[in-house]
């Protein structure tokens, strides 16, 4: 790739953003203005570090000069030096530039919908649940994202049988979207009396939540359903029908909220799951071409692969995508996931590279 040339064109466009920004008339069009405000801010990680390779270039072509004309040995040895810094510091920057020219997932920014499902395990999956419902909340609190329970289906002996979680703010699915698939656990449930590891299993979706923008849904086609709040075991929790249950009739595609007391914020959270479900769908059959072309090791498409395993008698957690084994499962739980999320931004962009080499 010609990287003089992509700089030239990058600082031209960062020019125009930069005078859209401030022209009054967009910036008296909200939504225009955060539009070109986001492009702006998404295209200066790529045109600081093109101005620092070509920078760093310019550097090491006066070094280089300096040693073949100049005889003083002090301003050699400076030279010397200067060229042993930014030979490194160039194929640093360069390897950074193909990273950021990387096609980018156009759903990265967006806020995310996580659904935590009890798999086999009985009791034990549903504990699990809770587990990972923890850990979710609190690696979004660390990453300065914000939080809201959508749905419960609780336990029956604790924990968890469903829980969705909307996370809203920068990058949240970006963040979260390598959490799809199955989390096995083992250990020795409370219930065991002889001491034997049990293994169960929860399902993690993570889907891009969609705005009406994304995803158009006639409500004509939509069934609303309203019923009484239920807690574990099926009891009622309240007599009035504030439960919401959406279908949406085309795809058959289900989302329900019994969260709120009012029937009218269930129906609010129950849509926003639909929209996202439904955007899901449509993308996956937009991208089912790409898909079969390319099977990522860390794909987010296959949510029936194992993808990771807690083993408390071991301290030891496995994310099998990249053979990835961390012993410290007390700090992970506690919501320590950086580590497995970093690696597995890598290995896709690594593969990713490989694609457009």
């Amino acid at each position: 790739m010609d990287l003089e040339k992509k700089y030239q064109e990058v600082k031209v466009l960062t020019a125009d953003l930069e005078q859209q920004l401030s022209d009054p008339d967009v910036m008296a069009d909200m939504d225009k203005f955060i539009a070109v405000n986001k492009s702006y801010s998404e295209l200066m990680p790529l045109n600081k570090t093109l101005k620092s390779y070509f920078d760093a270039q310019g550097s090491l072509a006066e070094a280089k000069r300096i040693l073949k004309e100049e005889k003083d040995p002090e301003w050699v040895e400076m030279a010397e030096l200067e060229v042993d810094e930014l030979e490194p510091k160039l194929e640093q920057l360069e390897q950074e530039i193909k990273v950021l020219l990387l096609p980018k997932d156009p759903n990265d920014n967006k806020n995310a919908v996580l659904e935590l499902r009890a798999g086999t395990g009985g009791d034990e999956a549903s504990l699990f649940v809770g587990d990972l419902l923890k850990m979710y909340l609190r690696y979004a609190e660390k990453k300065g994202l914000r939080t809201e329970i959508m749905d419960v289906q609780e336990g029956t002996a604790g924990g968890y049988k469903e829980v969705i979680v909307n996370v809203t703010g920068e990058q949240a699915y970006g963040i979260f979207k390598f959490e799809s698939g199955v989390h096995r656990v083992q250990r020795v449930p409370q219930t065991e009396t002889q001491g034997r590891v049990h293994t169960s299993a929860a399902t993690v979706a993570v889907l891009p939540e969609a705005e009406e923008v994304d995803v158009q849904i006639d409500m004509n086609e939509v069934k609303k359903e309203t019923y009484c709040s239920s807690g574990p075991g099926g009891q009622s929790v309240n007599t009035t029908y504030s439960a919401v249950r959406l279908t949406h009739l085309p795809t058959g595609v289900v989302a329900q909220c019994q969260d709120q007391k009012s029937q009218i914020k269930n129906f609010e959270k129950a849509l926003k799951v639909l929209r996202s479900r439904v955007f899901d769908i449509e993308w996956a059959k937009q991208n089912e071409e790409i898909t079969s072309q390319r099977r990522s090791m860390v794909s987010t498409g296959d949510r029936s692969a194992k993808i990771r395993t807690y083993n408390f008698p071991q301290g030891r957690v496995t994310d099998h995508r990249i053979g990835l084994t961390v012993y410290d499962l007390s700090n992970v739980l506690n919501g320590d996931l950086d580590k497995f999320t970093e690696e597995l931004q890598l290995a896709d962009q690594a593969e990713k590279m490989k694609e457009h080499e």
